[in-house]
């Protein structure tokens, strides 16, 4: 049961009703995995004949994550089979693009809507540096994950929450504003591995009630992956719910901030 501070006592319903199924992501200690496999880095799957996500300038981009949804809880829209993957760059922005996040030049989202598990039907494992400087992951070792679905409130941080509770929600506390906004932090925490609920941000919402997005995946940093995003940040893909039922990937918002 969650306990509000008396103040938000008189919001309780209305804060109760933002609640939301989420699927929560565990990753395991770096070992070996297997191609369809759900992971944070290792060897993605990558069927014959399909050419690996590139830069404009023709570098390779470098693979981060991947999700086989058959291994995950089912939570409409979202598939219920198939491995969705996620590339992106190593310079300093990690392949995010501040002037169009949309445009999948330094990252890539791919989806495999069938998925094989005979080797013979893969390509090989290509060769994974271990010097790149720039990532917030290793991308030499793999990281299983893990799943199980989850419920949570809308954190203050998510666009949603001034569109429900309203804008500027703890202004009207006045003295007791930024302490009830920490305490109310306290109980609705976003944070971590994550796909679908709420996001988590160190920063702002890139989001907009003029155009809803779904957390297509969250991965927070990680001490015990030795994973960072910047200073103590988290990264972001989001998509537009008609997108996702459409299996149409073309379209994901990819952001990252850091405190």
């Amino acid at each position: 049961m969650i306990e509000f501070p008396p103040e938000l006592a008189p919001f309780r319903a209305q804060l109760l009703a933002t609640r939301l199924p989420f699927i929560r992501l565990k990753a395991g200690k770096a070992q070996k995995t297997a191609l369809w496999q759900s992971k944070i880095g290792g060897q993605p799957y990558r069927p014959k004949g399909t050419a690996w996500p590139t830069a404009p300038d023709g570098q390779p981009l470098v693979f981060f994550a991947q999700i086989n949804f058959a291994e995950a809880p089912a939570l409409a829209p979202f598939p219920e089979k198939g491995i969705l993957q996620f590339f992106i760059q190593d310079d300093d922005l990690y392949g995010m693009d501040f002037d169009d996040g949309e445009a999948q030049d330094a990252f890539r989202v791919l989806y495999f809507p069938e998925v094989s598990q005979q080797i013979a039907d893969l390509a090989p494992a290509a060769d994974i540096r271990d010097d790149y400087e720039l990532l917030p992951h290793h991308p030499e070792n793999s990281h299983p994950l893990t799943f199980e679905i989850a419920e949570e409130i809308a954190p203050a941080c998510d666009y949603r929450f001034a569109a429900r509770m309203g804008a500027g929600f703890f202004e009207q506390f006045g003295e007791a504003e930024w302490t009830l906004l920490d305490a109310y932090n306290a109980i609705a925490r976003a944070q971590g591995h994550k796909i679908g609920g709420y996001a988590y941000f160190t920063q702002d919402d890139p989001r907009s009630a003029a155009d809803p997005r779904l957390l297509l995946l969250q991965i927070d940093s990680d001490e015990a992956l030795d994973l960072m995003w910047g200073d103590m940040g988290v990264g972001h893909f989001f998509i537009r719910e008609k997108d996702l039922i459409a299996r149409d990937f073309s379209r994901v918002l990819y952001d990252w901030d850091c405190l």
